[in-house]
């Protein structure tokens, strides 16, 4: 029998799928990794959407390249982990494996009227059961919505016909799709999903560690019937073990599917954030920042969420306090395809540090509405402070600024909802390579930023997971060992700088609030 060198770690995010070869250093495969993009669609203003089929097939294709590129015996291979973009909703017939409609991004807004209607009238019973503050950000009214407005479906579902998964619960039916081993048989796969994923649909019981009916019921009826078993983050039982169609790419090989969280809950554990109080930052699409508050959920005062971090065992949890960001490195995306202002993502750094200042320009990037602490769904994009001296330069530093600016404010209300003053917070994500930015981020938070080796934290996460539940690692104090600091960051600006620059980027988000709701037939609303 081959020895278990490798854990596998598939990362599909909202952009493009990743899969990394770790070994048990926490260190990634030379040319153990591929990514690949896939379609971003937009129906409509504020709508969002992806292809579920194209994502699995850019799944199969990176398993496909690692495997080629390293030359590796699958056989070495002790695991498979799984995370996601979160909140991603698809529903699909089990029997033909194909989605009855486009996934649903965490990003989408086509809910608002819905989450309106919930805020009035149900706000206290969802945010005290699920932690979550009512946003179409979650799950539970994509899931409404396809049922109301996608013909049979509603009906198909109640009869069991149909299954519900977010991505993580997508790519492992179809990892282990047709495995005679898995913990959900009937459904043609294992039809499972993780407590941290599961604490992002808005129908989930985050102190009981299941779905809720009442929850169910408020939320349009949803079924029963088509949802998926919840389950640890890092499971001895095995979710299921890979089937024939990953077989194929594996020379025969059957390797078991053991870890599952969501991306930013991977990034926290990727990044050993294993003591109370461990706060960290992924600057990706979006910025999110998760809080380390222990094995007792802390109910969030400040328009924060509270949610399953991760789980080693049924029926028990470690919690986190989080900040979701909807829009951060994807603004930079857009002064790359929108507005053209830079040809490469890349360029914003230079042309950032050519401006000693904004010249009073700030960015409000609401393109989606605001996320945590502000869950404003109908604030929109803003610049604001132009003038005829205004350059590329100044606005390109103030896009840099503002992911800054939005990670603090999510901060402070977590110091608030704590009463914990954080000294150190460590960074990720693909928008952390920026030393121009972590700096300005020391900077207005006043707080010692550092940045790890291993960039891709949220894939070691869960692959820590996967690892962890087959005794690859047989312990978080073994795991622990292997984080590595590239980088740190030290406040250096002055105290009276600072708060003035942060009083001006109050002033814009005011500014920003409501838009939607000022001309709503911009954008679908009527």
């Amino acid at each position: 029998m081959a020895e278990k060198k490798y854990v596998m770690a598939i990362d599909q995010g909202t952009t493009g799928t990743r899969v990394m070869l770790f070994t048990y250093d926490g260190l990634p495969v030379k040319g153990g990794w591929a990514y690949h993009e896939h379609r971003q669609i937009y129906p409509r203003p504020g709508w969002v959407e992806h292809d579920p089929l194209e994502i699995w097939e850019k799944t199969k294709q990176c398993i496909k390249e690692v495997l080629e590129q390293t030359k590796i015996n699958p056989r070495e291979i002790a695991a498979i982990g799984v995370t996601n973009q979160r909140e991603t909703t698809i529903i699909w017939d089990p029997k033909t494996g194909k989605p009855v409609y486009n996934a649903i991004v965490w990003q989408d807004r086509r809910t608002a009227k819905e989450i309106d209607y919930l805020r009035e009238h149900y706000f206290k019973v969802i945010q005290g059961k699920s932690g979550l503050v009512p946003d179409c950000y979650f799950s539970s009214t994509k899931i409404w919505w396809i049922l109301d407005n996608v013909s049979g479906v509603r009906e198909r579902a109640k009869k069991g016909e149909l299954l519900f998964g977010t991505i993580d619960t997508w790519i492992i039916w179809n990892l282990t799709k047709g495995s005679k081993d898995v913990l959900t048989p009937e459904r043609y796969g294992a039809h499972v999903i993780d407590y941290s994923n599961a604490s992002r649909t808005m129908i989930f019981n985050i102190h009981k560690l299941d779905w809720d009916d009442e929850l169910l019921e408020i939320q349009g009826k949803i079924p029963r019937e088509i949802l998926p078993l919840p389950r640890p983050s890092s499971d001895k039982e095995v979710y299921g073990y890979t089937g024939p169609e990953v077989q194929e790419l594996m020379g025969g090989v059957s390797i078991p599917v053991t870890g599952d969280a969501g991306d930013q809950q991977a990034a926290l554990f990727g990044q050993v954030g294993f003591d109370v109080g461990d706060v960290k930052c992924t600057y990706g699409t979006g910025n999110f920042i998760l809080l380390n508050t222990g094995e007792a959920p802390v109910p969030s005062k400040h328009n924060l969420l509270t949610t399953v971090y991760y789980s080693l065992e049924p029926k028990k949890a470690v919690y986190a306090l989080e900040g979701s960001i909807f829009i951060t490195g994807a603004a930079i995306q857009w002064l790359r395809d929108g507005l053209k202002l830079i040809e490469v993502s890349a360029e914003i750094n230079p042309l950032a540090e050519s401006a000693s200042d904004t010249g009073g320009v700030y960015f409000v990037p609401a393109f989606v509405g605001l996320g945590a602490p502000y869950w404003d769904h109908y604030a929109r994009g803003l610049i604001i402070g132009i003038t005829r001296g205004t350059e590329r330069k100044h606005i390109a530093r103030a896009t840099l600024e503002a992911i800054a600016y939005l990670t603090r404010d999510v901060i402070e209300a977590m110091k608030a909802d704590t009463g914990r003053d954080i000294t150190v917070l460590k960074a990720d994500g693909g928008a952390a390579k920026s030393d121009f930015l972590l700096q300005f981020q020391a900077d207005i938070l006043n707080v010692r930023v550092v940045r790890p080796v291993v960039f891709e934290t949220t894939s070691l996460g869960v692959a820590y997971l996967a690892g962890l539940a087959v005794g690859f690692w047989k312990s978080l104090d073994e795991v622990r060992k292997n984080w590595r600091m590239e980088k740190e960051f030290i406040p250096r600006m002055d105290e009276k700088t600072r708060e003035r620059l942060y009083k001006g980027w109050k002033a814009a988000v005011q500014r920003a609030l409501g838009w939607a709701k000022e001309v709503p037939w911009a954008y679908g609303y009527e």
